[in-house]
Parts: C-alpha cells; sequence; structure tokens
C-alpha cells in the first residue's frame, strides 16, 4: 500500500465535504419509482475492509443504556432505533459497572433481534485469560452466539499497548476469539491520547477503530493530525464518538452543580457554561471528516429520533463551515474534551 506523507494526509484533511464521502463509498437508498417513502432512508458508508455497509449513526450504549434498572427506558430505545434503520449497536463490558447493565438491555432485544444489527462489544482487560472470560459474558449477557465486532477498549496510553500485545496479553484473546468465531472482527478503541492507538494500528492490521472526533478536538491532543489519517491510509473502518462531548458542546446543556462535578471522574474538567453548538452542528462536523459512522449515547426516543433525521438530512460541510464550528468549540474546548484531561495515574 502507498504511504501517506504528512503533507498528503493534511491534503485530505482539508478536502471538500463530498470528496471525503466520495472516498468512503457513501451511498443513500433512493427508491425507484414514486411514490417517495415518508422518510428518507438512512445513508451509508463502508465500514472499512468488512464488506458492510453502516448507517451514519449508530447507537452507542451508554446514556440510558448503562443506568441500572433502567428497562422501561433503555429497551424501547433500541427496539425504536432497530426500526428507525439503524443497523450498528455499540456496548461494552464496563457499561453499567459490574452488572454490565448496558450488554443486559441490548441483550433483551438481540433475543428477539439479532440478525437486524452489527452488533460490537468491549474488553478494558488487558490479559488474555481476563479478556477470554469478559468475552464468554458478553455472549451470554448479549444472547448470542458470536459479536460481529470485539475490541480493545479505551487504550490510551504506552502501558495499555505493551500489555495487551505481550505474551498472555489481551491480544491472544482476541485473536483467539476470532479463530473460533466467535467474533468476527477485531477493532481497538481510545479517546484520551492519540500515541497509543497509533502504535496499536501500527503493531495490527485492526479492522476497525473507534475514536473520539468531535468539534473541539483539534485543541488539545489532536486525533486528527496523524491518527485519522493513519486509519484512512489503513483502509479501517472508523467509528466517531464524543460527538457532542457528553453534551458539554451544545447550547441545550446545564452544567451539573459544582459540587456533583468535583465528586465524578470527569471532575478533572470543571464545566461552568453550556456549549456553543446545536446536535446538528456538532454531528454534522463529525461525519464529515472520514468517518464510516458516529456513535451516540441516548436518553430517550427522542434524542434517538432527532439524531436519527439529522443523520438521514446529512449533506458534507463545506471547508468554511468546518472551520467556523470548530472556531465556536474553541472557548469550550477543554470542557468538551474532559475526557482527554482524566488522570490515568
Amino acid at each position: 500500500m502507498k504511504k501517506v506523507t504528512p503533507r498528503e494526509r493534511r491534503t485530505f484533511l482539508k478536502a471538500g465535504g463530498a470528496t471525503v464521502a466520495g472516498l468512503l463509498g457513501t451511498t443513500t437508498s433512493v427508491a425507484a419509482a414514486a411514490p417517495a417513502p415518508p422518510q428518507p432512508a438512512m445513508p451509508t458508508r463502508n465500514l472499512g475492509r468488512t464488506g458492510y455497509k453502516t448507517g451514519l449513526f449508530s447507537l452507542g450504549g451508554q446514556a440510558a443504556l448503562e443506568r441500572p434498572n433502567n428497562d422501561a427506558t433503555a429497551v424501547p430505545i433500541i427496539d425504536r432505533a432497530l426500526d428507525l434503520g439503524i443497523n450498528y449497536i455499540d456496548t461494552s463490558s464496563i457499561y453499567g459497572g459490574k452488572d454490565r447493565w448496558s450488554e443486559r438491555y441490548v441483550g433483551q432485544v438481540m433475543k428477539r433481534r439479532r440478525n437486524e444489527a452489527f452488533l460490537a462489544s468491549k474488553t478494558k482487560e488487558r490479559t488474555r485469560d481476563g479478556s477470554l472470560r469478559m468475552l464468554e459474558e458478553s455472549l451470554k449477557l448479549l444472547n448470542t452466539d458470536h459479536l460481529d465486532l470485539w475490541q480493545l477498549h479505551d487504550i490510551g496510553l504506552p502501558e495499555d499497548v505493551e500489555a495487551v500485545f505481550a505474551k498472555g496479553g489481551a491480544m491472544e484473546a482476541l485473536l483467539q476469539a476470532r479463530e473460533q468465531k466467535l467474533v468476527r472482527y477485531l477493532g481497538v478503541t481510545g479517546h484520551f491520547r492519540p500515541e497509543a492507538l497509533v502504535e496499536s494500528i501500527r503493531r495490527f492490521p485492526f479492522d476497525t477503530i473507534l475514536i473520539s472526533l468531535n468539534a473541539a478536538d483539534k485543541y488539545h491532543y489532536s486525533f486528527l493530525d496523524e491518527l485519522l489519517p493513519l486509519a484512512v491510509e489503513k483502509q479501517m473502518g472508523i467509528i466517531g464518538m464524543k460527538v457532542p462531548g457528553r453534551g458539554r458542546l451544545l447550547s441545550s446543556w446545564t452544567p451539573p452543580p459544582l459540587e456533583r462535578q468535583q465528586r465524578s471522574w470527569e471532575g478533572a474538567v470543571i464545566a461552568t457554561t453550556p456549549g456553543p453548538l446545536t446536535m446538528r452542528e456538532a454531528m454534522s462536523y463529525s461525519l464529515t471528516l472520514p468517518v464510516t459512522t458516529v456513535i451516540v449515547g441516548c436518553d430517550s426516543i427522542a434524542q434517538l429520533e432527532e439524531n436519527v433525521q439529522i443523520a438521514r438530512a446529512f449533506t458534507p460541510l463545506s471547508d468554511k463551515q468546518m472551520a467556523a464550528i470548530a472556531h465556536r468549540a474553541e472557548p469550550v474546548s477543554k470542557q468538551a474534551l474532559f475526557f482527554r484531561f482524566v488522570s490515568r495515574a
């Protein structure tokens, strides 16, 4: 594969949205004849080399889906997501704490509708044996005999990379699970710093990468400079997350009371003001980048439906529009990227 020079990478990231969409194989289903459907279909993009086409918007496994004893809210959100044409569902073995509420809720729906979703989960264990135990429980809770995608979760530091690639490390579990057809594809995720992820995808040809990409990215430990172009060069499926920065980029967000923030793991960055963006602006910014899809956790069916509508109506932003949104995000960039400042000690 031809190597991409730093200059070429910069040029690529400055490319217009239409060019990006073309490179990613974006397609939109169009009715063959009148009458037109009541709602446009969700546009899709190629998930890297997998051959799977994913809708622009995918359902994240946090928000309502990670809260305890929240079946009455979480399960209808998942069902409605599938009804709306969402075909990628993300969860993790650590979402919802030790009881793994997120996988439990998703599993209730997968018991009935497994063939409607590309199902992704993760292991944060760094050892082979620990990861295999995580996978065994994930399959049980998700009511399935296989995952479509199993990912190394939260690779943020060089020591994470060394641990998972060491003898007896988690990479051995991923390879074993793929060989045994318990998982179809392998991925890596991270939102802290880019260097460890760059090293990971240089060491192994992962099928996908799940990374934080929002309008504030370029201001602190940017993933746009080297990591994203390298993932494109390697033809990976690229999934964007933290699109609204847990709401902190949005004008509709209300900062929690100070004492609550100080008790929270997010409290490494105190947020005192709402953001400047609408959800449409935040999502359109991320979708104009060379990603396959973006995942967002939802608190309600109304939020879910709003996000699906944004994805259905999406058109790539111009360079000028992208720059303007990023400029508006700068004053709240640290709070919108709080996850890059949390202590990893």
